[in-house]
């Protein structure tokens, strides 16, 4: 009786935590353009910052600390920061996973699967060359909108997200 109640435990939980292993969410969801505009255009009073980088650019991979401190920083303010990797979808499980654990990424990480950047770079910001890093405040509900082509300045970066913050008294 105590090795088949032993078993049937052992099997039980053996189950239980392979279900949980396969059904954790995956760290990098790979997108189309048209998924990250509704996330970029969702009506909300949540600033978003977009962030758009790649493992292979030197100066993205630079800043991506201050991301992950400001992520910290203002995590119980209205603010939600998306990281857009820019790397190849075959990369994925090879190098851009493996960078976000090394690195302890623990913002929302998605992966672009757009190689034709002139059909939707426009859509981003009428003035964006393509440069990365680049990234993008806005708030819809507030109707502000600011742009950084290339590394970000970071005093300025954080004037304008402060300005951005939505208090109680905005909507």
């Amino acid at each position: 009786m105590f090795l088949k109640r032993f078993f049937s435990t052992f099997f039980l939980t053996l189950y239980l935590s392979g279900f949980q292993l396969f059904s954790q969410p995956e760290k990098v969801v790979i997108v189309k353009f048209e998924d990250l505009q509704k996330m970029i255009n969702s009506s909300s009073d949540t600033t978003l910052v977009v962030h758009f980088w790649a493992t292979w650019c030197r100066p993205c991979v630079e800043e991506i600390p201050f991301f992950e401190k400001m992520n910290k920083e203002y995590s119980n303010q209205k603010i939600r920061f998306l990281m857009v990797s820019m790397d190849f979808p075959k990369d994925v499980q090879d190098k851009v996973a493996p960078f976000l654990e090394k690195n302890k990424i623990n913002s929302e990480v998605v992966l672009l699967d757009e190689p034709d950047y002139n059909a939707w770079i426009d859509d981003v910001d009428k003035d964006w060359s393509g440069t990365i890093p680049a990234t993008l405040i806005l708030n819809t509900t507030m109707r502000k909108r600011v742009f950084f082509e290339g590394q970000i300045n970071q005093e300025a970066f954080t004037k304008e997200l402060k300005a951005m913050i939505p208090t109680a008294g905005d909507n």
